[in-house]
């Protein structure tokens, strides 16, 4: 369905032109063209004028009253057709002897009060506003607001009250489209009940001249707003109740594009062709000046972005979540236009201009052969539990607090409990109730709360508390104080913070860069069966990374964390004889995990649907609701999907 139309010709007043008075003065005073039975033929001044105005506008021959017209030549087509071309061709009609002379002669009828114009007071003063028009020196835009008769009429939208309070209430949204202050802001409008477009004339302008603008997209916006008020209650219907069947399919969408999604984020590629072009973007980036981000480029460098952006397009997955994407936005201009958009190139389309900077990242992180670390899995493995040692008290709560099936109630009864153990010195409580605020669940989430039990618990030298506040501390970037608590952890040869502190020392982060320290550290950890040291070890002897290449032992590590179920280890050890650069084979996998984050974050809305502000405290106490009536803390219910933000920074 098109739903609401919208044309928003100008109008240039002063420097020898004319005023826009007489606009003013036309529209609000007008008739309704009389709706006339369609069997009515056009007289022969219709035709001589629809016959000019073919020839002198051919652009108009998209209306939608040309269509009408040319399907039914009736009268009353003809009439609704001429009207409409001259109110958006105002000042050509006005220069012209043929159009002038028509418009000059139309009837008048009588209308309630003495002109049809409105704005936001009551009282529209006709002759003050003609005279402010006629005198006015800046542009003025006349826009046309239009619906189909049946919409109008289904939705109310068949008078000059309904438009009247839509344009009132929007008024600041239309004036930000003009990029007009709300206080520099003039309009006035007028509503003509006639043919099968009933519609308004909005005149529009800014007491500054020179002040307004009015770009492609500030119209889409004009109509976006309009149309989302105008259509409110329709599409809620559409949504909540008369399109079951297409939400349905809507869901569907939505849920196949979350799956394929976050199967792009965990896919490793293998495209010796997309990591050519990865090394000569990377070699031409090395003599780029300035910042390293798309629109700051030169066109040469920016068309090996666009093609490498295109080859990833080419990846089945990746191609199946864009035209997935495409559909369902297509769902969402149907509200607004007829046509579907037409099918750009991954690299045209603007949402995702973000993989674009990820493309010029990637080629930098090669150039500063950056090392990586495919760990993304470890923090879903790297604190079992640990507490032969604890009471059976703590073991009785635990139990108890872990079991979804006891009442809520209950639970937190019990976690009330393990507070007072934890206060009472059990170190075990105290890990316990670190994670419990850290991770939520049963409990809001609360840094603050979950670095002091951790605090309580490390102190007494308990080494999965060391390691937890490490990572934790880590987590927001305070990788000093992190990296104390894990070598305190790793002394006692705990193996996931000794593989924590080694990435610390390689990277530099927090520390003084440290490549033997971290080597040692990365062995003792893979002999305890850390496979995520296993697999740095090994990518660090394959790579050659500062510590020289040895294929020998990355072979044996890499089979290492490979035989633990490892599948970028696995990945390296099916293609350790080939001549490609294991930084390369990386780039490649990275971008397909971004363009899955991209995918992910860029699903679309309900065109309904708002963004709501909370504060912090109301949102605690919602959340502890939701938490009491079984909800985990991320577990968000399905929103319809349907509108068109999209933030997706790399």
């Amino acid at each position: 369905m098109a739903g609401l139309i919208v044309k928003s010709p100008y109008i240039k007043c002063g420097g020898g032109g004319r005023g826009a008075g007489g606009y003013a003065g036309y529209i609000g005073t007008r008739e309704r063209v009389e709706l006339l039975p369609d069997d009515r033929p056009p007289t022969q001044r219709q035709e001589q004028i629809v016959h000019h105005i073919e020839r002198d506008f051919p652009d108009t021959k998209s209306y939608p009253e040309h269509a009408a017209y040319a399907e039914q030549p009736t009268k009353a087509n003809a009439s609704a057709y001429i009207t409409s071309v001259l109110e958006t061709h105002w000042e050509d009609a006005q220069r012209s002897e043929v159009y002038a002379k028509y418009i000059a002669t139309r009837p008048r009828a009588e209308r309630l009060g003495s002109h049809g114009l409105f704005g936001d007071e009551d009282y529209v003063d006709l002759d003050a506003t003609m005279k402010e028009l006629e005198e006015y020196t800046g542009n003025v835009w006349t826009h046309i607001l239009s619906l189909k008769r049946e919409d109008a009429a289904r939705l109310g939208y068949d008078n000059a009250l309904a438009w009247r309070d839509t344009l009132r209430a929007h008024r600041n949204d239309i004036a930000a489209s003009m990029h007009i202050p709300p206080e520099d802001f003039r309009w006035c409008a007028a509503f003509h009940n006639e043919g099968d477009h009933p519609h308004v004339h909005m005149m529009a302008w800014s007491v500054k001249p020179g002040q307004a603008y009015l770009s492609r997209e500030g119209i889409k916006q004009i109509k976006s707003t309009l149309a989302n008020r105008i259509f409110l209650h329709e599409m809620t219907q559409l949504y909540e109740q008369k399109s079951s069947a297409r939400n349905e399919l809507v869901r569907e969408a939505r849920h196949a594009l979350m799956e394929l999604s976050r199967e792009l984020k965990s896919k490793i590629a293998d495209a010796p062709e997309i990591e050519e072009q990865m090394q000569t973007l990377a070699q031409t980036m090395r003599v780029v000046t300035g910042k390293h981000q798309y629109g700051y480029l030169k066109k040469p460098v920016k068309h090996q972005v666009d093609e490498i952006v295109d080859a990833l397009e080419g990846f089945p997955s990746v191609h199946e979540c864009y035209e997935r994407w495409l559909e369902l936005q297509d769902q969402v201009d149907s509200y607004y236009k007829d046509e579907k958009r037409t099918r750009l190139r991954l690299s045209e389309q603007k949402e995702f201009r973000a993989i674009k900077n990820a493309v010029i990242a990637v080629a930098d992180q090669i150039n500063e052969n950056v090392l990586t670390f495919e760990d993304k899995e470890l923090d879903a493995r790297d604190e079992p539990d640990e507490s032969a040692q604890a009471s059976y008290g703590y073991c009785r709560l635990r139990d108890a607090i872990l079991d979804r099936d006891i009442p809520h109630e209950e639970r937190r009864e019990c976690v009330d409990e393990m507070a007072q153990l934890a206060e009472d010195g059990d170190r075990y409580a105290q890990y316990f109730l670190g994670k419990l605020y850290r991770d939520g669940g049963l409990l809001i989430p609360d840094n603050e709360k979950a670095e002091h039990w951790f605090q309580r618990s490390a102190a007494s030298g308990y080494e999965w508390a060391e390691y937890a506040l490490g990572k934790l501390l880590e987590s927001q970037e305070r990788k000093t104080e992190a990296a104390k608590w894990h070598e305190r952890a790793a002394t006692q040869g705990n193996k996931y913070a000794q593989y924590r502190l080694a990435r610390l020392c390689l990277t530099g982060n927090g520390m003084p860069k440290d490549v033997g320290r971290a080597v040692e550290l990365l062995e003792a950890s893979a002999k305890r069966g850390n496979q995520y040291a296993q697999y740095t070890l090994g990518k660090l002897y394959l790579q050659g990374y500062e510590v020289g290449q040895n294929m020998e032992l990355a072979e044996y590590w890499l089979s290492r964390a490979a035989e633990q179920g490892h599948a970028y280890a696995q990945f390296f050890l099916d293609h350790m004889n080939e001549p490609r650069k294991p930084a390369l084979m990386l780039a490649v996998t990275r971008l397909l995990h971004c363009l899955g984050g991209i995918f992910e974050s860029s699903r679309p809305l309900d065109a309904t649907s708002r963004p709501i502000e909370i504060d912090r405290k109301r949102f605690a106490e919602l959340q502890e609701k939701r938490i009491a009536m079984g909800h985990k803390p991320d577990d968000h219910e399905d929103q319809p999907y349907n509108g068109m933000n999209m933030a997706t920074p790399w």
